[in-house]
This record gives C-alpha cells, structure tokens and sequence, in this order.
C-alpha cells in the first residue's frame, strides 16, 4: 500500500499507507526504504521503471517486500491490468529474481483487504484469485510468504462495520473503503510486522513494540509547499 502526501484540513486525516508505519515495529538500525506509489501494479511498477530503480541500489543481504494486487484487478486499465494465474506471477517473477540476482531476499505479501461487509456484518474479500496466486507463488519458488489478506481480513471482521470506519480514510467529504488514515496504517504495520516475526524474515531482536500503542503522532509529512 503507498504511502501518499497532501495537504491537510480542519478534521481530516490523510492517507497512509502501512510501509509509512512498519519502521516503528522495527530497531532504529533497522532501515526501511518505502518505495511504494498509489495507484501502481505489478506491472505499471516495472514498466515505468521503479522496479529497476529499486534493484540499482539493493545491497546482498537486504529484503525485497513485495505487495501488489489493488491495481493489478483494473481490467480496464491495459497498463496495470494482470491476470492472477499468468501475467501477475511473471510480474511477481520479475521482483524475485531481481532481488536474488543482487543477493538480497524477496518476500511476498498477500494484499491488505478493503473494507467492506455484507448486510450481516461479514468482512468480505474482495482480491478475487490474486491472494491464491501469489500463494501459489511463494510456494513455487521457495520465498517467505506474509498473509497479510487472511489477517488483515479477520482484523475488519473483529472490529466491525463501524470501528473499521476509524481505520480508513474516512472523512466528512470521502469514504474510502481501500485507503487507511494513520490508524489503520499502524494497524496493519503492525500486522506486517507479525508476519515477519513468524515467518522468521526477520530475528526477534529486530521487532519491537508489537504489543503497545503507537501513537499517531508519529506519522508525519513534510509541509506542503506554498501556492
């Protein structure tokens, strides 16, 4: 999930993406470099060149995490659009072995789910095949494996339909049942955060702070320039 920047209002909060947060679950020594932009595929990512520009500066022994599938599902969208089952794993391939080339280990992390239930109060998935396929994958070719969609998915059932709200970008103009707010981005960090500790992709001594509070206050921007 990206992390994007704008100005921000009276009684809004701004959009967030997880990888903003994910450094607070992890030693200061431990650095995260957030590549992440909104509205980018697997395929629209390699195409424009970010995945080239990620593996010009990866070092041996360094972590390639890898999420996409939001924009993958566009099917009217010939630049991002993949298929589960063929061109979204060769999208996938592509970040796999350009991490091993360089020495540094790939991850794959299922997409974070949207917030949306059906009339009962059930949390739906919503990523069709793209969760099996980049399950599928990981097993395949022999790479950890963070099921972020199965727990972020129990995550919005446990909170419900309407606390889920607080974790979203919800506001008094906008709705949005994709994007988080600083909330829902640690939330999720901290889901992430989980996943590696399980997963053993990361020591234990390298993950912190998975059960306390983080504040919200320690998401910032930059201020936005002047008009």
């Amino acid at each position: 999930m990206p992390l994007t920047r704008r100005r921000v209002t009276s009684g809004e909060s701004p959009e967030t993406g997880w990888g903003t947060a994910l450094p607070f679950f992890l030693r200061k020594d431990v650095p995260v470099a957030n590549h992440a932009v909104n509205g980018r595929s697997s395929k629209s990512f390699i195409d424009e060149g970010r995945l080239g520009a990620v593996l010009s500066v990866i070092r041996p022994g360094d972590l390639l995490l890898v999420q996409f599938a939001h924009n993958d599902e566009k099917a009217g969208d010939p630049t991002r659009y993949t298929e589960p089952w063929t061109t979204y794993q060769d999208c996938l391939r592509l970040y796999i072995e350009g991490a091993r080339a360089h020495g540094a280990r790939p991850v794959l992390a299922t997409p974070v789910e949207r917030r949306r239930f059906d009339a009962d109060g059930n949390a739906l998935p919503t990523h069709g095949d793209y969760p099996a396929a980049m399950r599928a994958l990981a097993r395949q070719e022999g790479v950890a494996l963070l099921d972020i969609e199965a727990l972020s998915l129990a995550l919005w059932q446990r909170l419900g339909v309407e606390e889920t709200k607080t974790y979203f970008n919800w506001t008094a103009t906008e709705q949005d049942n994709t994007h988080f707010n600083p909330p829902g981005a640690i939330a999720v960090a901290r889901l992430v955060a989980q996943e590696v500790l399980r997963t053993r992709v990361l020591a234990r001594r390298d993950v912190v702070r998975l059960h306390e509070d983080v504040p919200v206050s320690w998401i910032t921007w930059p201020p936005a320039p002047e008009s």
